[in-house]
C-alpha cells in the first residue's frame, strides 16, 4: 500500500492546522501556561516539539537535511504565539520539499535513535514518515 505525497501532506497539514488553531485561541498566556498535572507541558511546547519531531524524522532521517535538535529544550519552550504559528507554517512548506526526495522503502538518511532500532520506524523511510504523522495524530487526537 502507498500513499500519495499530496495525500500524506492533507493529513499531516490536517493535523499541524489544528495545533495552530489551538495556539490561535489560547492565546500567549494560556497556551504558555502548564496544566497542574504532573509531568505535563504547556500547549506552546507540544506544539514545539512536534516541530522538533517533523524537522528530524522527516528532515534528517528521511530527506538527508543536516538537523540541529535540542529535544529537552523543545518541553521548555515559550513564547509568542504568533511566532509559532508562522514556524508552524514553515513546517508545512518543508515538509513539502523534504517529501519531493523521500524514497519510501529505502533505509532512512541517518540513524534513528536506538529505541526505534528494529522497528518499522528505524527501518524505512516510509516508516520513519509515518512515525511523524502518529506524533502529529496523537497530539491532535483529542481536538478532532
Amino acid at each position: 500500500m502507498r500513499i500519495s505525497d499530496e495525500d500524506y501532506l492533507w493529513f499531516t497539514g490536517r493535523a499541524l492546522d489544528g495545533m495552530a488553531a489551538i495556539l490561535a485561541e489560547l492565546g500567549d498566556e494560556r497556551a504558555n501556561r502548564r496544566p497542574p498535572l504532573p509531568g505535563a507541558n504547556t500547549p506552546y511546547a507540544i506544539v514545539t516539539h512536534c516541530l522538533g519531531v517533523l524537522e528530524f524524522w522527516a528532515g534528517s532521517l528521511v530527506a538527508g537535511r543536516a538537523v540541529e535538535r535540542d529535544r529537552d529544550a523543545e518541553f521548555t519552550a515559550s513564547g509568542p504565539v504568533a511566532g509559532l504559528i508562522e514556524r508552524v507554517a514553515a513546517a508545512k512548506e518543508q515538509l513539502r520539499a523534504d517529501l519531493t526526495v523521500a524514497e519510501p522503502t529505502e533505509p532512512l538518511r541517518a540513524p534513528a535513535p536506538a529505541k526505534y532500532a528494529g522497528t518499522p520506524a528505524g527501518r524505512s523511510q516510509g516508516g520513519a514518515l509515518q512515525h511523524v504523522y502518529e506524533e502529529l495524530a496523537n497530539t491532535t487526537a483529542t481536538s478532532s
